[in-house]
């Protein structure tokens, strides 16, 4: 007999109501005149019972005049717990197959409350499906309904894929304990908000389920003196590191390279978490090379605390050539060091996209290849685009400078080419039309396109008005101290 298909003959999961029995103190018996009292829905089920379970020996339908209250119940919940794993789109026989060796399962309402909680917590029904067909102790776990609470009571939001993930590698048994060790970073002031970024992006099983509350309380305290929780919310990923066997010595490396200075490693670590990520040996092998160029453990250290990407470069891309040239350009170790503390991103961009532009600008320029000027101008043009420096550029051309003027003004300060053009047009415009100056000077002192318009140099002319002093040079004006200005402004406000 081929068996037609079966419309499901419930409402929606979330609105399903399950038709009770009719109630009697005795057997009903399910006659045409009872059938014809039972809603459609009820009566489409018992149509559809014998098609449906039929071919299942451990769920035999057979003939009954007399069908008791349990029976019916047992059955009907039976048939809806079938129709919400279809709804999913698990396979019928599947379905089947999956609640006769999953006895748990006690209920159609049971399992629709799970289903329901898996489904609020972020689980489409194609990761939901891969899960059950897994672990389909999900369903019925007390445990696992205790987790899953908590994430969405808590709002956390667990990327489906890392949910999933979850529920299958970990025992149900496990959940309870792992429950404890994520409520201890809250209670340890970790911000509730970061912690479904946290889960997504950590290991679970290395940060938390085979790790004792015992370390994680440790390393917790321990990174209370290095910025925690901000720490971890920046780079979640120092969870997976062994305590004692990766962090500790790694902390231990930046603590000896500042010369034991507990609080100088812990800005330079907190600036830049991911420093951590690097072994021990990937460390000690660039200090190596540092050294191997003249530079001191105290000079790397400092160069750090500006850069911590030193650690990061290549190399054999990149450190070698950089380092190679700035020699070429005669640098010495000293001078190397103070270039790399004003200019450190040089150790790090891309030759091709980035330096060899900026070189054949500055030679074009006028500068000699593999001179300490050449060294300082490429420094200087490592905080801007070669766009921005060809437009600085077209910015003097339009004031009267030649070549040999930008030139010779960017050898005596060679930030000039590295400030934004935006800026010097207006510093430039101040300069000429209300200051009532020739834009010669800046020849003289080009360092007066480097201070801030608003904060310095409005300010300093205006108290130079009021203080009717004539004939002073914008390098006196601009060059000399706070204190020493304060004191002549207040000096001439006497006189």
């Amino acid at each position: 007999m081929v068996s037609t298909p079966l419309s499901s003959p419930f409402t929606p999961v979330s609105n399903r109501i399950i038709p009770s029995p009719p109630s009697s103190s005795s057997p009903q018996v399910l006659t045409h005149a009872t059938l014809s009292r039972l809603p459609s829905s009820a009566l489409s089920l018992v149509g559809g019972l014998r098609s449906v379970l039929q071919p299942f020996p451990f769920l035999p339908l057979q003939r009954h005049n007399r069908i008791d209250r349990t029976n019916t119940a047992s059955i009907l919940s039976h048939f809806g717990s079938v129709l919400l794993l279809t709804e999913l789109g698990i396979d019928q026989n599947e379905a089947e197959f999956l609640l006769h060796n999953n006895q748990a399962v006690t209920s159609s309402e049971s399992l629709r409350l799970r289903i329901g909680t898996l489904q609020s917590v972020g689980l489409t029904n194609f990761f939901l499906r891969q899960a059950i067909a897994k672990r389909p102790d999900i369903l019925t776990s007390l445990e696992t309904g205790s987790f899953l609470n908590f994430i969405n009571e808590e709002a956390v939001e667990l990327l489906p894929k890392k949910l999933e993930r979850l529920l299958v590698s970990t025992h149900p048994a496990s959940f309870p304990g792992l429950l404890i060790k994520i409520r201890l970073l809250l209670c340890y002031g970790f911000p509730q908000k970061k912690l479904g970024h946290l889960l997504n992006v950590v290991d679970i099983n290395r940060a938390f389920t085979n790790r004792t509350i015992d370390v994680i309380k440790k390393m917790i305290l321990f990174l209370q003196r290095y910025g925690w929780p901000d720490i971890i919310v920046r780079r979640p990923k120092l969870l997976n590191l062994e305590f004692y066997d990766q962090l500790l010595p790694r902390v231990q490396f930046f603590t000896d390279l500042a010369g034991g200075d507990e609080e100088s490693s812990s800005i330079l670590i907190q600036k830049m978490p991911a420093i951590l990520a690097y072994t021990v040996d990937h460390l000690e092998s660039h200090l190596e090379f540092w050294k191997s160029v003249g530079l001191t453990e105290e000079q790397v250290f400092k160069i750090a605390l500006v850069y911590p990407n030193i650690f990061s470069v290549s190399r054999e891309r990149k450190l070698t050539s950089r380092i190679e040239f700035l020699d070429q350009c005669q640098l010495d170790a000293e001078a190397i060091f103070k270039f790399l503390i004003k200019a450190p991103l040089f150790v790090s961009l891309s030759y091709e996209e980035n330096l060899a532009k900026k070189l054949s600008f500055l030679v074009k320029l006028g500068y000699r290849y593999r001179t300490r000027e050449m060294a300082f101008a490429i420094g200087a043009t490592t905080r801007t685009s070669t766009k921005n420096m060809q437009k600085v550029l077209g910015l003097f051309f339009c004031h009267g400078f030649s070549g040999e003027d930008v030139l010779s003004m960017s050898k005596k300060h060679p930030q000039v080419l590295q400030y934004s053009c935006e800026s010097l047009e207006k510093k430039m415009e101040f300069l000429i039309h209300e200051m009532d100056r020739e834009v010669g000077e800046l020849l003289n002192f080009p360092a007066f396109l480097g201070y801030k318009l608003d904060g310095r140099i409005k300010y300093r002319y205006e108290k130079k008005i009021a203080n009717r002093r004539k004939g002073l040079s914008i390098n006196k004006l601009l060059s000399m101290s706070d204190e020493r200005f304060s004191s002549k402004s207040k000096k001439m406000d006497r006189v």
